[in-house]
C-alpha cells in the first residue's frame, strides 16, 4: 500500500522500529534500571524515587508475590490511584511472570465483579480508598492475595499526616473488613526473604489484560503481549526523538491515572526508556495542587486529555507558571478541541499535540508531528512501522480525499493479540490482521487522517469509553424501569455526557431514583448527567432501540 506520510514525518523519526528490540517488557525495564541507576524515575508529594530504588522494590515486592504461590501467567488486578506504589507494582508483578490488569479504582463492586470474575484474577493490590467495594465481591472471585496499602504508606512521617487528613478529616476511606490483608510495604520487606525463580518468557506471552468497553456493552479484556507492548513503547519513543539530546533527562507531568492505557505506555514505558522522570499527579482534578508540582518540577513534556488542558486554562493560577522549559504537551483518549489547541499555544507557546489510538493497539496509533508541521483537528500521521487505510463498507480501501470517507482500520505490531477467551469478538474487530477501528475518518493527500465520526454508539466522557449497552442493563436491573436508551450529548468540561431516556413502568419513577439507582451501579464518569421519561422511544421495524434518532434531537 502507499504511504504518502513518510514523505512528511520530522526530522529524525524513523519509518520503522524494530519489535524484537528487547524480548520482553522485563528485559527493557532492567536495562533501564541499569543504564540510569542513579537518576530520579518518579516524583511524589515532595517524594523521589531513584531507577535503582525501584528496581531494588519491584525486585522484592516480586519475589513476594512468588512466594505467595503466584504462578507465571496468574493475573494480578493493580487498583490505585498515582501513587508511588504502582509503578513499583506494575513493574515487580511482570518481573514475577504475572498478567497486569489494570482496573480503575472509581468502578463500583458491579464492575469490578465483572472484570476480576472474567479475568480470574488471584490477587490485588488495592488502595485503602476503595477496599470496602472489594469487601462486597472478594467472595465471588479467585482472589486469595490481597495487598493493602495507603495513599500515604511510602512517605514517611509526612506520609502520617497525609493519611491521617484523608482518613479523618476528608473520610475518603469508608469503614471494611478485609481478612488476612499484608500492607504494601510489608509485601516489600517480607519479598527480601526470597528471589524470583527464572520462568519461559516469549514477544507472544501475554503480560495484560486492558479491559475496554465493546459494542455488545461487555467489558473485554485486551490482551497485550511483550511484542505489542515493547513496539508501542519503541514506536512513542522514536516519534518524541527529536525533541531531546541523547543522555537528556526529561522530566514529564503524569496527570493521567496509570491505570489507563495511554499513561501505561507513554508515561509508564516509553518515559522510562529514555530515562525520564515522572512526576505522578494523585489527583487531576485538583487542580491548585497540580499546578504547584508544576512550578516546582518544569516538566519538559505534559500528558493528559482535552478535559485537563481546558481546564488549566480557565483556572486563574494558570498564567502564573513558567512555561519556558516545555517541549510538548501531548493529548491523547479523547479530541482535542480546536479552541483548546489554539488557546493553549498563545498562552504556553507550545503547542497540544493530538495523537490516536485505542486499548487495542496498545494504544497509540497515530501522533501529529511535534514541530511546525501539527494540524489541528487531524491525528496526525502512523507512528513508525504502522500501516493505516480508509475502507469502504465492503472492506475495499478508499484514495485520500475527503470525498472518500470511511472506516479507519491499522495494522502494526502493536496491535492486541486477541480479547481474552472471547474469539468471536476478536474475529470482528480483527480482519485479516487489520484492526477494525469502528471510527470514521479520511486520509489527506499527505498522509495527515482526520476522524469525522466516531463508533455510531459510543459515548467518550474525558477520555474514558462510555457505552451504551452498559448504561442500559444497568438501568434495566430496576423495577420501575420498562425500557431506556443512552447516548452522549456534547459537553464543554468533558466532551460528551451521558444522557438517558426512559419508558417508565411505574409512574411513580422520579429522577433522582434512576440517579440513585445509576450511582451504586456505575462509575461517575458513566453516571447519566440528564435524564428524561418518555411514553415511548423511537425503534426500527424489528424492535430495535434508534439510538440515532435521540441522538440527533440534541444537535
Amino acid at each position: 500500500m502507499e504511504k504518502p506520510w513518510l514523505q512528511h514525518y520530522p526530522a529524525g523519526v524513523p519509518a520503522n522500529i524494530d519489535p524484537n528490540a528487547y524480548p520482553s517488557v522485563v528485559d527493557m525495564l532492567e536495562e533501564c534500571f541499569n543504564r540510569f541507576s542513579d537518576r530520579p524515575a518518579y516524583y511524589f508529594m515532595g517524594k523521589m524515587l531513584t531507577f535503582h530504588q525501584i528496581d531494588t522494590m519491584s525486585l522484592q515486592f516480586g519475589a513476594y508475590l512468588r512466594s505467595r504461590g503466584l504462578e507465571p501467567g496468574d493475573r494480578i488486578a493493580l487498583m490505585m490511584p498515582n501513587i508511588m506504589q504502582n509503578p513499583i507494582a506494575m513493574f515487580g508483578a511482570l518481573r514475577a511472570g504475572l498478567v497486569l490488569v489494570n482496573t480503575n479504582p472509581l468502578y463500583t463492586p458491579r464492575e469490578m465483579r465483572h472484570q476480576f470474575v472474567d479475568a480470574g484474577v488471584k490477587a490485588i493490590v488495592i488502595a485503602e480508598n476503595f477496599a470496602a467495594n472489594l469487601q462486597q465481591v472478594i467472595g465471588d472471585t479467585q482472589i486469595k492475595t490481597v495487598i493493602l496499602t495507603s495513599i500515604g504508606e511510602m512517605l514517611g512521617l509526612k506520609g502520617s499526616i497525609v493519611n491521617f487528613v484523608i482518613r479523618k478529616v476528608k473520610k475518603m476511606v469508608p469503614k471494611f473488613h478485609l481478612p488476612n490483608t499484608v500492607s504494601f510495604t510489608a509485601a516489600i520487606k517480607e519479598g527480601q526473604k526470597f528471589t524470583i525463580q527464572p520462568f519461559p518468557s516469549s514477544p507472544d506471552d501475554t503480560i495484560a489484560l486492558q479491559y475496554t468497553g465493546g459494542t455488545t456493552g461487555v467489558s473485554k479484556g485486551t490482551m497485550l503481549t511483550n511484542r505489542n507492548l515493547v513496539a508501542n513503547m519503541l514506536q512513542i519513543r522514536a516519534w518524541l526523538a527529536p525533541l531531546f539530546k541523547e543522555g537528556e533527562q526529561p522530566i514529564v507531568l503524569c496527570p493521567l491515572p496509570m491505570y489507563h492505557i495511554f499513561s501505561f505506555t507513554v508515561n509508564c514505558l516509553a518515559f522510562m526508556n529514555c530515562g525520564g522522570s515522572n512526576v505522578l499527579i494523585v489527583n487531576a482534578r485538583d487542580l491548585p495542587a497540580l499546578i504547584k508540582d508544576w512550578k516546582k518540577h518544569k516538566p519538559n513534556i505534559v500528558t493528559g486529555v482535552n478535559t485537563l488542558f481546558n481546564g488549566l486554562l480557565n483556572h486563574p493560577q494558570f498564567d502564573s507558571i513558567d512555561f519556558s522549559s516545555l517541549r510538548a504537551c501531548v493529548g491523547g483518549a479523547m479530541a482535542i478541541q480546536r479552541s483548546v489547541a489554539e488557546r493553549w499555544q498563545q498562552r504556553t507557546g507550545c503547542q497540544l499535540t493530538e495523537g490516536y489510538g485505542m486499548t487495542e493497539s496498545s494504544p497509540v496509533l497515530c501522533v501529529n508531528p511535534t514541530d511546525q508541521s501539527m494540524r489541528i483537528g487531524t491525528i496526525g500521521m502512523p507512528v513508525p512501522s504502522t500501516d493505516v487505510r480508509i475502507v469502504d463498507d465492503n472492506g475495499n480501501p478508499l484514495p485520500p480525499g475527503p470525498d472518500h470517507v470511511g472506516e479507519i482500520q491499522a495494522r502494526g505490531p502493536q496491535i492486541m493479540k486477541g480479547y481474552w477467551q472471547r474469539p468471536d469478538a476478536t474475529a470482528e474487530t480483527i480482519k485479516d490482521g487489520w484492526l477494525c477501528t469502528g471510527d470514521i475518518g479520511f486520509m489527506h493527500p499527505d498522509g495527515y487522517f482526520q476522524i469525522v465520526d466516531r463508533k455510531k454508539d459510543m459515548i467518550l466522557v474525558s477520555g474514558f469509553n462510555v457505552y451504551p449497552n452498559e448504561i442500559e442493563d444497568v438501568l434495566a436491573m430496576h423495577p420501575k424501569i420498562l425500557e431506556s436508551a443512552a447516548v452522549g450529548i456534547s459537553d464543554d468540561k468533558s466532551g460528551e455526557v451521558v444522557k438517558v431516556f426512559i419508558v417508565k413502568k411505574d409512574a411513580s419513577l422520579t429522577v433522582e431514583e434512576v440517579l440513585m439507582h445509576c450511582r451504586e451501579n456505575l462509575t461517575g464518569y458513566k453516571v447519566p448527567k440528564q435524564v428524561v421519561f418518555r411514553e415511548q422511544l423511537p425503534k426500527t421495524n424489528v424492535g430495535k432501540i434508534l439510538r440515532r434518532e435521540l441522538r440527533d434531537e440534541n444537535h
